[in-house]
């Protein structure tokens, strides 16, 4: 068996699939913010 050494495992895909993730986190959140004071001014 090979033996491990730290550091060298291509994690492109591991990077952009987090970076994806927390963007659509954010567009979640925003949109979740946005639907609350929308609610909270009209009254609804």
């Amino acid at each position: 068996m090979a033996e491990h050494k730290h550091g060298e495992m291509d994690i492109t895909d591991q990077e952009q699939t987090f970076a994806g993730f927390i963007k659509a986190a954010i567009w979640v959140v925003g949109i979740s913010i946005f639907v609350l004071i929308f609610l909270a001014v009209f009254n609804s």
